[in-house]
């Protein structure tokens, strides 16, 4: 968790800022989503200029204002940049003795205008998307409540996931994915790249992941459910260029977001052995799958093979990826193949190992030595527990709390994703009313009262938990507008819980604001959940 002094900052804000009051805790009327730490409310409105000058000195300054430059575009507002420190609305870094944390910003408006301080860009990107939201249009003006807001995160892992192996989604929704994340200021995209389904990223190393494992024959009809199993017997699939793969990361990193990129092992590995049977434990014949599951064939732990494909892989991801962690999935991986394969029974029996369980250890366990020679860490689903925890690996808990509990308490950092609170593949209310989901139901409140920090934990094993993040798994979501769907207004929801301090948080605060978010992704055309008023209750 963050913590901070704002002693420092004080003395500057009273020497070098516009006036403020003594800080309140937030007032209702104040339509941020994440609910900032204080705010105080003066009353009365700041009226934007004809014409808005935005005061940023330094090139990192001036790169945060380019997104106010192109919100006033967008809302045909004249803007420019300037020096001038008497401008509509200044943006400037400082330096502080005190340790501040990452994101921290202040932010004034009064009938001068606005001022966003920060120690960090990162902190003036989220002052100025704490702006964006306060702007408000009135007839033919544009007015901004008088506040004056101290804020910064809960927690460090601000996350939304999102699969696009069991359906494909192009580079420009990946783009608008992230910035609707940026504009509720998380800071970290999970990018599940590689499953049965579907592998969607060039390694040009093996040019058969893009021709064969990018590919699938067909897809299933209806939910897995339906019986019998029926399929459109249409070829489906795509991957991402390494140019694309840049490109996202690029864009992201200048919204402030981590991209995590995901390359699932041992299980969840057919579209790979498709396309490079050998490194399976029976030689294949393989392919893609067409149903969502689990499936018995995955990567054999006994051939030294296995492991060079994967080095190699992980070498080009690297390369594209520079944010420290590599996730590499370790779930629902079936032991049967290795049970009767000669090469992992022999694995087995060399490294001095007990059974199939710390086989999959072992191979966790060896990969992470791997990235670690590397400056990476891995980071894996709770399954990677099982037989014994890989020595610097985090865990991302999904069956439950009880994963992350243990790695936390064993001291390894650990992000919360609950299934229960935080799957956004699941039903937001009744199934009979909601297009066909993978099941369970996770409405709005019930995400929006998880907190990721357990209360069986030390004040020590707390610090472990980097944060939470949410999960949209795409088996039954085929189009960009159903993604939308189902990930907003939860995700509204999940950005006041990884961001706003717990005692911030209010049910009944969140819902006054909503309509207010409500109209700002009706601007940008995003296709979201409207909740049910008895849903709001």
């Amino acid at each position: 968790m963050l913590r901070f002094s704002i002693f420092a900052f004080s003395v500057f804000l009273l020497c070098c800022c516009k006036p403020k009051q003594q800080e309140q805790p937030i007032q209702p009327l104040v339509n941020i989503v994440p609910i900032p730490v204080t705010v105080n409310q003066t009353g009365g409105f700041f009226t934007l200029p004809e014409t808005v000058t935005i005061a940023a000195g330094s090139a990192a300054e001036q790169g945060v204002a380019q997104f106010l430059l192109d919100f006033f575009s967008t809302q045909g507002v004249p803007a420019k940049l300037t020096q001038d420190s008497a401008a509509t609305i200044v943006l400037r870094n400082f330096v502080s003795k005190e340790m501040l944390p990452e994101g921290y910003y202040h932010m004034v408006v009064n009938k001068d205008g606005v001022d966003i301080f920060s120690t960090t860009t990162s902190g003036l990107f989220y002052g100025v998307q704490s702006l964006m939201q306060l702007i408000q249009a009135e007839q033919n003006t544009w007015k901004i409540p008088t506040v004056t807001i101290t804020d910064f995160p809960r927690f460090a892992w601000r996350g939304l996931h999102l699969d696009v192996c069991r359906h494909f989604f192009p580079v420009e929704f990946i783009k608008r994915y992230i910035d609707l994340m940026a504009q509720y200021k998380f800071n970290t995209f999970h990018w599940h790249l590689t499953e049965d389904q579907g592998w969607r990223i060039e390694i040009k190393k093996y040019p058969k992941l893009a021709t064969t494992a990018a590919y699938r024959k067909e897809t299933l009809i209806g939910h897995y459910s339906d019986q019998p199993h029926k399929f459109d017997g249409q070829r489906y699939g795509g991957y991402y260029t390494q140019e694309e793969i840049k490109e996202v990361v690029d864009y992201a990193a200048k919204r402030f977001i981590t991209i995590v990129p995901e390359i699932e092992m041992p299980g969840h590995a057919l579209a790979a052995l498709s396309a490079y049977p050998h490194l399976g434990c029976t030689g294949g014949p393989y392919e893609a799958a067409t149903l969502w599951g689990v499936f018995d064939d995955v990567f054999c732990a006994g051939k030294e093979s296995t492991f060079e494909f994967l080095e190699d892989v992980l070498d080009e991801v690297m390369a594209l990826f520079p944010g420290e962690y590599i996730h590499v999935g370790g779930d629902e991986c079936p032991k049967t193949r290795w049970e009767k394969c000669t090469h992992c029974q022999k694995r087995i029996k060399t490294e001095g190992l007990h059974d199939e369980h710390e086989l999959q250890s072992y191979f966790i366990t060896r990969i992470e030595k791997y990235l670690n020679s590397k400056g990476k860490k891995l980071i894996g689903w709770d399954e990677i527990l099982e037989g014994g925890l890989a020595p610097n690996a985090a865990v991302m808990s999904w069956r439950g709390e009880e994963g992350g509990i243990a790695a936390a308490q064993t001291g390894h950092n650990v992000v919360m994703s609950p299934g229960f609170a935080l799957y956004f593949d699941h039903y937001q209310g009744e199934p009979k009313d909601e297009p066909v989901a993978f099941g369970g139901n996770t409405p709005l409140k019930k995400v929006y009262e998880y907190d990721p920090a357990p209360s069986s934990l030390s004040q020590e094993e707390m610090g472990y938990i980097l944060g939470a993040q949410a999960n949209l798994w795409t088996e039954y979501i085929k189009t960009t507008e159903q993604a939308e769907y189902m990930a907003y207004p939860r995700a509204l929801a999940l950005a006041e819980v990884v961001w706003s301090p717990k005692e911030n948080r209010d049910w009944n605060n969140f819902v006054q604001r909503l309509p207010h978010q409500f109209m700002l992704l009706d601007r940008k055309n995003v296709n979201y959940r409207k909740p049910k008023p008895e849903e709001l209750k």
